[in-house]
């Protein structure tokens, strides 16, 4: 695969507000940890390697464990995640598969453990990397081989 356009040097100013957006949220409340999730599972589900391998490093540099990674895709199958991972992840895979809707029981999950602030940051959280995402895809970024 080829790389298409890079938009950070043919729209530099987009790319500089997307960069914005994600400077803020790394000022929210939202432990990088359970940023990190968001961005690989999302990545997951949307098939963006580039992100998949670029927020799977970021999360090893932060402490996660390489059984949480590996077992992501599977997290509904597994005792690794918390409670509270678990309704970041729903929502997660909710918002990035939107038919429509989040569910009502989704959303009260995790209005259950988080307040409306966290709630209103962990969404544009999951609406950043669905746009890095869908970045990444459109250009054909890859990622590159390491040893």
């Amino acid at each position: 695969m080829n790389t298409r356009i890079k938009i950070n040097t043919v729209e530099p100013e987009a790319y500089n507000v997307m960069f914005a957006f994600e400077k803020y949220l790394s000022t929210t409340e939202i432990p990088k940890l359970h940023r990190e999730l968001i961005k690989i599972r999302a990545s997951q589900i949307n098939g963006c390697a580039y992100c998949i391998d670029l927020h799977t490093r970021d999360a090893r540099k932060a402490g996660e464990t390489e059984q949480r990674i590996y077992a992501l895709s599977a997290w509904r199958e597994t005792p690794f995640f918390s409670e509270e991972e678990r309704a970041i992840l729903a929502l997660t895979e909710e918002v990035t598969l939107i038919q429509g809707r989040v569910s009502d029981k989704t959303y009260a999950e995790a209005a259950r453990f988080f307040d409306e602030q966290y709630l209103a940051q962990l969404i544009m959280a999951i609406i950043a990397i669905n746009a890095w995402n869908r970045i990444g895809i459109a250009t054909e970024l890859t990622p590159s081989i390491r040893e």
